[in-house]
């Protein structure tokens, strides 16, 4: 408002420290989270929610708070894992379903503190799996809602109508700020990677599977020239000497097709796939060279 620019303009042309607040400025961050683990008193949240803070507070829907550690903050997946510690107290608590068994259409909570108003529950269904070109974390593989979820719902469980966790909520698509039923969920089978990573005592990072080779997706110009019927895929560009794409026998200019039971859609799946890999565990790919269908194992 015109009120607000006045004053702001009025208190920045003070000397340092003088006027209300002038001095070390203290900024608070609202956002949503849920306990997964009440024994160490584990809480799961977005990155962006906890991003720059110094100190941390968890207040319980019963309104009982905590002061929070920060145990690993991972911007790659825009998740950050917190513990605090409970004593006696007993905390409510989020079993993991499996995200990869969702389908289209399955009924869905959202569960979170939009606009700090305090918990609240919305319902819908899940709109589309595997959407890839969100763009709000390195790793771009999101359940895709239409729940209402609003400013403040980040951190939030995505949860399944039997109470099982989902996904964590964390971005929205909206013109406005508020919900128009597009929104998205990291898949819990990533968020359990993260939080087992924290609990290892992985010294606040993760360790992630490495394919030892870069992809690309295939473009419909790309799928023409490689004589492929329609886009879809990772095409391999360089292999590493030695790694894991290698020892698989892939080459460059391999098409990978499928993880598993998982089809590889374009490079963003590949590498939500691989990442949701415990280390050290192999995974059947099928690739095709010049046409015809391989199979290794990375």
């Amino acid at each position: 408002s015109p009120f607000q620019e006045f004053f702001d303009e009025f208190f920045d042309s003070l000397p340092d420290g003088e006027g209300p607040g002038r001095g070390e400025r203290s900024v608070q961050s609202l956002g949503s989270g849920f306990v997964i683990d009440a024994e160490e008193g584990i809480i799961v949240t977005n990155n962006h929610v906890i991003a720059e803070g110094d100190s941390f507070t968890v207040a319980l829907a019963d309104r009982r708070e905590f002061e929070a550690e920060l145990l690993l903050a991972d911007e790659r997946t825009d998740l950050a894992i917190l513990k605090i510690d409970p004593g006696s107290e007993q905390l409510p608590t989020l079993s993991f379903g499996d995200s990869d068994a969702l389908e289209v259409g399955d009924l869905v909570l959202a569960i979170g503190n939009p606009f700090g108003v305090g918990q609240t529950v919305t319902s819908g269904i899940v709109s589309a799996l595997a959407r890839t070109q969100v763009g709000v974390s390195d790793y771009q593989f999101f359940i895709q809602t239409d729940a209402a979820i609003n400013p403040g719902n980040s951190g939030g469980a995505l949860v399944t109508m039997d109470g099982r966790l989902v996904g964590v909520n964390t971005a929205i698509f909206s013109r406005s700020g508020g919900s128009i039923g597009i929104g998205f969920a990291i898949p819990a089978n990533m968020v359990r990677l993260v939080v087992a990573s924290a609990q290892d005592g992985g010294n606040g990072r993760v360790v992630r599977p490495w394919l030892g080779a870069s992809v690309q997706s295939i473009t419909s110009e790309l799928a023409q020239s490689l004589g492929l019927d329609r886009p879809g895929g990772a095409l391999i560009g360089d292999v590493y000497p030695g790694g894991p794409a290698d020892r698989a026998g892939l080459e460059t200019g391999d098409v990978i097709r499928r993880l598993d039971v998982h089809d590889i859609v374009d490079e963003n799946t590949l590498r939500y796939r691989l990442a949701t890999r415990e280390i050290g565990s192999s995974v059947e790919v099928e690739y095709l060279r010049a046409g015809r269908q391989r199979t290794g194992t990375l």
